[in-house]
């Protein structure tokens, strides 16, 4: 008898310290974000993008823009846009002050997501290689985003998004050319296509005549998707460019350009 009533409760105690699946989840993330591998503090980040509206996932995520690894800081940057997450705005701004290039864009592709204007003065500082005002960067990141070697860091992870490499990949793209900073001003001009303030229609419009085609290309899609019939004289002289992708982008653009002049 006195056997089964200590059986009991132990059964009762475990019943009671038994974890919902829900608690085991929270746990195992926590533990993550403590775990002395930086890879695995990373992977929680990303897995932090999954919850938006989750002020826990929020106050995480933004503990992790303050870790030891920049790898974790840009995961955590990038966690915190995919949220939705306009509360960690103002902490987002003070990541684009990080000294690594991967927090900057991170923070700069979050606050992107998050429609603030300021990540359009990153996207301006990286097309055109000078600051679109007075705000947003200090001398020390100007010259980061100048650095083909900081630059190379930054691939695919930053969400590139429309880069048209001709039919290849991009690690051929790469390899192929050596090109570590177009990839990332190509990017940098897709951005562009929605900043309402015209100066950054100028630059677009400017950097036609860039020397490398990936960044005509991307320019002339930015400019296409900017619907500005303004732009079309700068787009046509493209329709006789030597690279087929710019020259094809370019006959579409100067279509849909033409229609928006007509309406």
């Amino acid at each position: 008898m006195f056997f089964r009533i200590i059986v009991v409760l132990f059964a009762s105690v475990a019943l009671v310290q038994a974890k919902t699946p829900s608690e085991k989840a929270w746990s195992i993330l926590q533990d993550g974000t403590a775990d002395k591998s930086f890879e695995k503090r990373a992977k929680v980040m990303n897995a932090l993008a999954l919850l938006p509206d989750n002020e826990k996932a929020r106050q995480m995520a933004e503990i992790g823009l303050l870790d030891e690894k920049p790898e974790v800081r840009a995961a955590a940057a990038l966690a915190l846009g995919q949220q939705g997450s306009a509360l960690s705005i103002p902490k987002l701004k003070e990541a684009l002050k990080d000294t690594q290039t991967e927090v900057v864009f991170a923070a700069t592709n979050a606050l992107f997501l998050l429609k603030d204007p300021t990540a359009y003065q990153i996207y301006y500082a990286v097309l055109m290689g000078e600051k679109k005002s007075g705000e947003g960067l200090v001398e020390s990141q100007m010259k980061m985003l100048k650095d083909p070697k900081a630059m190379s860091k930054l691939g695919l992870e930053v969400g590139i998004g429309f880069i048209p490499f001709g039919g290849v990949g991009y690690k051929v793209f790469r390899t192929s050319t050596r090109d570590d900073t177009s990839p990332v001003r190509a990017a940098a001009a897709q951005k562009l296509a929605k900043d309402p303030d015209p100066k950054s229609g100028e630059a677009l419009a400017k950097t036609t005549a860039d020397p490398k085609w990936l960044v005509r290309a991307a320019v002339v899609n930015a400019i296409a998707k900017r619907d500005d019939p303004a732009l079309l004289s700068a787009v046509t002289p493209l329709l006789d460019d030597d690279n087929d992708t710019v020259k094809y982008v370019a006959a579409a653009a100067v279509i849909r350009l033409s229609a928006k002049r007509k309406e």
